[in-house]
């Protein structure tokens, strides 16, 4: 008998691969502190320090250097202000703690790198207040740890290693040169296939990496739109092999170039002009043309800008403020629960209320139960080994074991993440009761009230929270989206900017419902899962709306009325059809150039709908 879809969501650990620098960083910048401080007999100063460099070792990812230092550095900026308010505050002032979650959560809705800074300020401002020790010495020895950890996590920048998506979307264009070259050969066929597995490679790494973002994030956006931007090219690519036609090896050498380039995040050299004047080659330099002015910034900075202006004003959509309502309800029923029955430490109730209801808006159901299985083993894991009193430096050993691991349950599972964070967390604060057997039953009685409360607060009585309505809120999203595409196409400017708001506001709404049922036990939840690259298309189907938009707006003619009206249609059926539960009716779009993107994302849209084919894999099979 199979498992639940949910039960199935929850246990499944994603297929990454395991990040061994992170890994290292993490032992070295928490277990690092502690073995200094036990060595010059100052081991309550070396756990400080080694809790300040856990807000930063939460944040820290693989990726590109600058978002990486942009990620790290507000993670620590946030750790260390909450930190430093809760310390201030202590445990008199906890209920100024819904006060925090509440800016936490509404901080979070603007993107991933936000969503990432509003967790380390509600987790550090819940954990200063159980601070004991000067406040003062306290967030001086906390913020020489985050900033310990933000310099390692950058030092390696002058390598300038790739991340992994934008490697992938660069290897598509080392794929087109191949193909190029082995043109008339028997080695194009060959070269054919490795270049839709390449395309393949690339869509699966940016849908796994963006269906996990938090938020808006704008670099895997760009990296996205620029791999939309090369299907002209491949499509040329093609033909062109198809047509067994050889091309000039200026451009198999250009290709090679723009690989090289897209890995160290450079703008893109102007196509070699052809020699050659067959449609073709002409339709391969265009493409080219058109995918240099993006890296180069033309249409890449209107775009952000359009697509972006509305993060602060329009995100925080109506399910956003739900979601900071039942924070700070839960946040203040944890702080409420601790004075009413006297904990010794209340402060781990509303820590994992904390954890689990995370400003990223992930499933509460989801992580209230991983949260409770994996903090149950590394309760019993962390207060049995305090329990037994080791030697000192025995327990610098296992913190840096334990934070090897960290990063690992980080990208493979959450509750695989509770269990190695626990242990650490609860070594790093209650190093002073080793030898303490009742920390083991207060700890797991203060982790089970801060996950009923959000079982039975955040989940079982919160209005709508086990009947998510998914289809409906795609639905409605379709229509915003096909109300935003009659005006922007059409050069209508009197309420397009309302209507790009809206449409973005829904996509927004539309990601947090879908973040919140994906592990979800009733049918809504397998649903979400099913249509979950819809919203991926979606979000790129309104970058290229806005897109074309932007490029009205600079001077060029609007879009046909039939045309708009066309592509509007097909919009509005795939919202019926999701009302109606059944599959979209076929609709012939239009074929026009300009609308290429527009009618390439729709179409993927509508497939996936229809099937359970991703629409990467459609899309290289057609170009194969």
């Amino acid at each position: 008998m199979a498992a639940p879809h949910w039960l199935r969501g929850l246990l499944s650990q994603k297929p990454v691969p395991i990040p061994w620098k992170r890994g290292l960083r993490a032992a070295a910048t928490i277990a690092g502190p502690v073995a200094v401080g036990l060595a010059v007999g100052r081991l309550d100063l070396g756990v400080l320090v080694s809790i300040g460099a856990l807000c930063v070792v939460f944040a820290d990812t693989d990726g590109p250097y600058p978002y990486r230092a942009q990620r790290t550095g507000w993670a620590a900026f946030a750790g260390v202000v909450g930190y430093l308010v809760g310390t201030l505050l202590g445990e008199s002032g906890s209920w100024v703690l819904v006060l925090i979650a509440g800016v936490s959560a509404l901080v979070s809705a603007v993107g991933s790198t936000a969503s990432m800074a509003g967790l380390q300020l509600l987790v550090f401002a819940v954990l200063g207040t159980g601070q004991s020790a000067d406040p003062w010495l306290a967030i001086g020895c906390f913020g020489g740890g985050a900033a310990f950890a933000v310099f390692l996590s950058l030092a390696a920048w002058p390598v300038r290693g790739a991340a992994h998506e934008r490697a992938a979307v660069a290897a598509v264009y080392d794929q087109l040169a191949v193909m190029l070259a082995a043109t008339g050969k028997p080695a194009a066929r060959q070269a054919r296939r490795d270049l839709t597995a390449s395309l393949n490679t690339a869509y699966d790494a940016l849908f796994t990496a963006r269906s996990h973002l938090a938020g808006r994030d704008w670099s895997y956006r760009r990296l996205f739109v620029l791999l939309t931007e090369t299907t002209p090219v491949v499509e040329a690519a093609v033909a062109l092999v198809n047509a067994k036609q050889p091309v000039p090896p200026e451009y198999v050498t250009y290709l090679l170039d723009c690989a090289y380039r897209i890995r160290l995040r450079e703008p893109l050299a102007e196509p070699p002009t052809p020699a050659d004047e067959s449609r073709a080659v002409a339709k391969l330099h265009a493409g080219l043309r058109a995918v240099a002015e993006f890296r180069r910034g033309d249409r890449d900075t209107d775009l952000r800008q359009a697509s972006e202006q509305t993060d602060l004003r329009v995100l925080v959509g109506r399910r956003t403020w739900l979601v900071v309502l039942r924070l700070m309800l839960c946040v203040g029923l944890a702080v409420a629960v601790g004075k009413l029955m006297a904990l010794e430490h209340a402060y781990w109730v509303t820590l994992t209320v904390a954890i689990v209801l995370k400003p990223d808006f992930g499933s509460v159901f989801g992580r209230a139960v991983l949260r409770g299985l994996g903090t149950v083993t590394g309760v019993l894991l962390g207060a049995g080994v305090l329990a037994l009193a080791p030697p000192q430096w025995v327990l610098v050993v296992l913190m840096a074991v334990v934070a090897l691991g960290l990063p690992v349950g980080q990208v493979r599972n959450y509750g695989m993440f509770s269990t190695f964070v626990t242990p650490l967390v609860l070594v790093q604060l209650d190093l002073a009761r080793a030898g303490d057997w009742g920390l083991v039953g207060a700890r797991l009685l203060d982790t089970a009230i801060g996950c009923v409360i959000v079982l039975v607060a955040g989940y079982a009585l919160w209005p709508g929270a086990r009947h998510p309505r998914v289809g409906e809120d795609l639905a409605d999203t379709l229509d915003a989206i096909a109300d935003y595409l009659d005006h922007a196409l059409t050069g209508k400017t009197d309420t397009r900017s309302s209507l790009r708001r809206q449409a973005y506001r829904d996509l927004s709404d539309l990601r947090t419902a879908f973040q919140q049922s994906l592990v979800e036990p009733s049918a809504a939840g397998k649903q979400a899962a099913a249509w979950w690259p819809v919203i991926i298309g979606l979000e790129r189907l309104t970058d290229a709306i806005t897109g074309l938009a932007v490029a009205v707006d600079r001077g060029a003619d609007p879009v046909d009325h039939a045309d708009t009206a066309v592509l509007s249609e097909s919009v509005r059926e795939a919202a019926r059809s999701v009302r109606g539960e059944r599959a979209p009716k076929r609709v012939d779009l239009p074929d026009r150039e300009r609308l290429a993107h527009v009618v390439g994302e729709l179409t993927s849209v509508n497939a996936t709908l229809r099937g359970p084919v991703p629409p990467a894999r459609r899309r290289t099979r057609a170009a194969e």
